[in-house]
């Protein structure tokens, strides 16, 4: 069933009749925690918009993991929708972070969409900033800051995006995301462990309640 509420609150201003397509043709579906939505090659079929939840938007070289950017509640995915444009063919992988509730709407009804309805084309360009400014804070992540620093702001990112702290977080999967070794992580996070920066229990990584936790 779709969400209506969701519905108003991101295509409300469109009006009455949008409403009445995007709830004819819009699907709702609950996908689990570490599920691949799409790969890269893989055929586009819908473009989809997250309701609740987190997913990661990432691209693998030799078997590294370079992660784009993280979708979020009331977010689409700009990779995907640029896709549409050309051979709809996704040039990302996209894997749910968390258990994950997301709209899709099929890449038909948008073409027709863009046409009889302009006025959405607002929702994409905002989409495209907000990737956009994504994107290059990962970049100036990589290429300014300290792999001490990323891991710090990776684990505030994922804090800010699940809700907890602590957050249960593997040394692999922090490598992983990060673009390194299991290893190196390990060393890095005991250093910042004992800086104080940190705390590792049987729970997850915490950080401390007075750490500003919130990622823009």
């Amino acid at each position: 069933m779709l969400n209506n509420q969701f519905g108003i609150n991101k295509f409300g201003f469109l009006g009455e009749e949008f409403l009445c397509e995007l709830n004819k043709h819009a699907v709702v579906t609950e996908i689990k925690a570490k599920t691949e939505i799409i790969r890269d090659g893989q055929k586009n079929k819908f473009v989809p918009f997250l309701i609740k939840g987190s997913v990661r938007v990432f691209t693998l070289n030799d078997g590294r993991e370079l992660v784009y950017y993280y979708i979020r509640a009331n977010d689409s995915c700009l990779m995907t929708f640029s896709s549409i444009f050309t051979d709809c063919v996704s040039r990302v992988y996209a894997v749910t972070e968390e258990d994950s509730e997301i709209m899709l709407i099929p890449i038909s009804v948008v073409h027709e969409w863009l046409i009889a309805f302009p006025e959405i084309n607002r929702v994409f360009y905002h989409e495209y900033d907000k990737r956009f400014s994504d994107v290059m804070s990962m970049v100036n992540d990589a290429v300014f800051h300290r792999l001490d620093k990323r891991v710090l702001n990776y684990i505030r990112q994922q804090i800010s995006i699940t809700g907890n702290n602590p957050i249960k977080l593997t040394h692999r999967e922090i490598a992983s995301n990060l673009g390194t070794s299991r290893e190196v992580i390990s060393r890095v996070l005991k250093k910042v462990e004992n800086e104080g920066e940190i705390t590792q229990t049987k729970e997850g990584i915490q950080m401390p309640l007075n750490e500003n936790v919130t990622q823009d």
